[in-house]
C-alpha cells in the first residue's frame, strides 16, 4: 500500500504525536508499504528524505515550539496524484489535517484519523481561553473526526470522550506502539549511566525521580516540584529530574527557588528522542501528575526502561498501571509524596513492580501497533471498492 501520513509535528520536534507517527512510518516500511510524510517546514530540520514533504509554515505566536502551515502548494497537490496513495492517515485536526482531508476529497482516497489531543485541556493557550472555550474545542474535534472513515484512539478514555461529544464515525482503540529495544536497560552500560548522572550533577547515592515531556501548565509538573520539600523530609537524597523544555520552565524554576529546593530540582532541558532512554535508565522512578494525556507515551517509555512509575489516577493509565502491582497510583496531588517515598525506600519491592510493569506493556510493541493499523487500512480499501 501507499500511505500518506499528515502531521503538523514531525522530526526534529519531539512529542508523543511525533513518536507515534515516526514509529508507524518505520514499522509500515518494514511491512513492505511505501510511506509519504506531509508535515510543516522546520528551520532545524537538517535531514532530507525523498518521501518527507514539508509545507511552508511559521511558529505559533503563543507556542514557538509549534508551527502552523499557511499555504498548500498547488504543485504538491498535483504531485500527490503520482504517488497513488491508497490511504490518507491524518494525525492532526489543524492545517496538515485539512490538507489530508483535501487530498482525500480530491482523489477519493479513504481517510483514517488518529485523535491524540483533547483540545479542551489546551484552550488556555489561545488568549487565555477567550477566543475558544471548551465547547468550541469539542465542536472543532467533533466536526473534524466526523470527516474520517474511521477514527483511531490510543486509549479508552479518548474513545469515550469522542462518543460523548458526538463523533459518529467508527472508533477503534489502537494504542501507539513503542520500540522497546531503545529503552531496555541492556542497551546502557553502568559507566554510561554513571557519567550521565555526573553531567547533571547527580551522584550515585541520589534517588532520582524523573519526569519527561513538554514543560507546560497542562503537564502539572508544578505538582511534582511542590511535593519536593515534603519528600526530602522522608528521602533526603531525592532529586527531581525534569527532561524537556517549554513555556512553564521559568515558572517552575521560580517555584523551586521560593520553596528553597533549587538544589533538588534538575532541569536537563530538551534531549533528542534517541537519547531519552539513557535518562530513564539512570533514574529510580518516573512520576507524573498530569491528567491531560490521551495515552501518555512517556510512562510507557519508563516502564519499557524497567523503572517503576508513579502516576496520578486517570483513565489514560488504567489499562497498564495497576496500583502496587505494575506501578504506583495516587488519587490526590497531596498523596504523591507518600507514594513516591514508599517506592524509593522499598527498592526491592519497587523493582518487582517495575518487572511486572514491563510485562504489562508487551502488547504495546511497535510491531503490533503497525499490524493493527494495517488491518484497518485493508478493511477501508476493501469497503471502498
Amino acid at each position: 500500500m501507499n500511505i500518506g501520513i499528515f502531521t503538523d509535528t514531525y522530526l526534529p520536534q519531539i512529542n508523543g504525536v511525533v513518536t507515534s507517527a515516526r514509529m508507524l512510518e518505520n514499522e509500515l516500511k518494514k511491512l513492505g508499504h511505501r510511506v509519504f510524510i506531509f508535515t510543516t517546514s522546520d528551520p532545524n530540520a537538517k535531514a532530507i528524505s525523498p518521501r518527507v514533504f514539508r509545507l511552508p509554515s511559521m511558529p505559533l505566536i503563543f507556542s514557538k515550539s509549534h508551527r502552523l502551515t499557511f499555504f498548500y502548494p498547488p504543485k504538491l497537490i498535483l504531485r500527490v496524484k503520482k504517488f497513488k496513495l491508497d490511504i490518507v492517515h491524518t494525525y492532526t485536526e489543524f492545517p496538515l489535517g485539512f490538507f489530508g482531508k483535501l487530498i482525500s476529497t480530491i482523489y477519493k482516497i479513504p481517510m483514517v484519523h488518529t485523535y491524540h489531543t483533547m483540545y479542551e485541556d489546551y484552550v488556555h493557550y489561545v488568549a487565555n481561553g477567550h477566543l475558544i472555550n471548551k465547547k468550541g474545542a469539542q465542536r472543532f474535534s467533533r466536526v473534524f473526526c466526523n470527516q474520517a472513515k474511521i477514527v483511531i484512539v490510543p486509549a479508552e478514555k479518548t474513545g469515550s470522550y469522542l462518543s460523548e461529544i458526538g463523533v459518529k464515525r467508527p472508533i477503534r482503540l489502537i494504542p501507539s506502539g513503542l520500540d522497546f529495544a531503545r529503552f531496555h536497560p541492556s542497551r546502557f552500560s553502568k559507566n554510561e549511566l554513571t557519567e550521565a548522572r555526573k553531567k547533571l550533577g547527580l551522584t550515585g547515592d541520589d534517588r532520582v525521580i524523573i519526569t519527561v515531556g513538554r514543560i507546560a501548565k497542562e503537564k502539572s509538573m508544578d505538582v511534582l516540584v511542590g511535593m519536593m520539600p515534603a519528600l526530602l523530609k522522608q528521602v533526603p537524597l531525592a532529586k527531581l529530574l525534569i527532561v524537556g523544555d517549554g513555556p512553564a520552565r521559568d515558572l517552575l524554576t521560580q517555584q523551586a527557588e521560593l520553596l528553597g529546593i533549587k538544589h533538588a530540582v534538575v532541569f536537563a532541558g530538551f534531549k533528542p528522542w534517541d537519547e531519552i532512554g539513557l535518562y530513564y535508565n539512570m533514574s529510580d522512578i518516573y512520576a507524573t501528575a498530569s491528567t491531560s494525556e490521551t495515552q501518555g507515551l512517556t510512562y510507557i517509555e519508563a516502564m519499557a526502561s524497567k523503572i517503576p512509575v508513579a502516576v496520578k489516577n486517570d483513565a489514560s493509565f488504567l489499562n497498564y498501571v495497576r496500583n502496587n502491582e505494575t506501578g504506583y497510583v495516587f488519587d490526590k496531588n497531596e498523596n504523591a509524596v507518600d507514594v513516591i517515598a514508599y517506592a524509593l525506600t522499598h527498592p526491592q519491592e519497587a523493582k518487582r513492580v517495575a518487572e511486572r510493569g514491563y510485562e504489562a506493556i508487551q502488547p504495546l510493541s511497535a510491531e503490533v501497533f503497525a499490524l493493527k493499523l494495517e488491518e484497518v487500512y485493508a478493511e477501508l480499501l476493501k469497503n471502498s471498492k
